[in-house]
């Protein structure tokens, strides 16, 4: 599908920060991959308690075994389209700095294992994401998964879930 060159020293040295195993999953019709290591765990969507005055993609929080955990429905913070919740619909449990916060998506596809020649940077106009949350593209035979930071997307201005580093 492309034609990218091996030989781009900057996209070799990229690719070697992001190899490692990631846990896939579906949003809308792309597939998106986030570091295995900040996943706690998955679980099937179950209702929430709504808070007043949130954006509407923090859909509210859930009692966790005793934690109070945001829920974040990534289908309406990236603006996918109709969100639609049925027996696909999961939530992804994240531990991001000692803090817990869940994610809605689609589907959870597989945990794959992305080497330096599956990655290639991500190019400017391809998502509709902001792009600052995105490490690069991962290609795996016919298959291409948006790899997204999702520290960095859950410690951005418009999110706030989690502290940002004190300056």
């Amino acid at each position: 599908m492309s034609t990218a060159t091996q030989n781009s020293n900057p996209e070799s040295a990229s690719a070697k920060q992001t190899a490692g195993e990631y846990l896939t999953f579906i949003l809308g019709n792309e597939q998106y991959g986030i570091d295995i290591l900040k996943v706690q765990e998955i679980r099937g969507y179950d209702p929430v308690t709504h808070i007043a005055n949130m954006p509407a993609f923090i859909k509210g929080v859930v009692n966790l075994r005793g934690k109070i955990v945001p829920i974040v429905d990534l289908r309406i913070k990236f603006d996918l389209g109709e969100v639609v919740y049925n027996e696909f619909t999961v939530v992804i449990i994240l531990n991001l700095s000692g803090r817990i916060v869940g994610i809605v998506v689609d589907g959870v596809s597989d945990v794959r294992e992305l080497f330096e020649e599956n990655l290639r940077e991500m190019p400017t106009l391809v998502t509709r994401i902001n792009t600052n949350y995105v490490i690069g593209l991962a290609t795996v035979e016919s298959e291409m998964i948006i790899l997204v930071d999702i520290e960095r997307l859950m410690t951005s201005d418009e999110m706030e879930l989690l502290d940002k580093p004190a300056e």
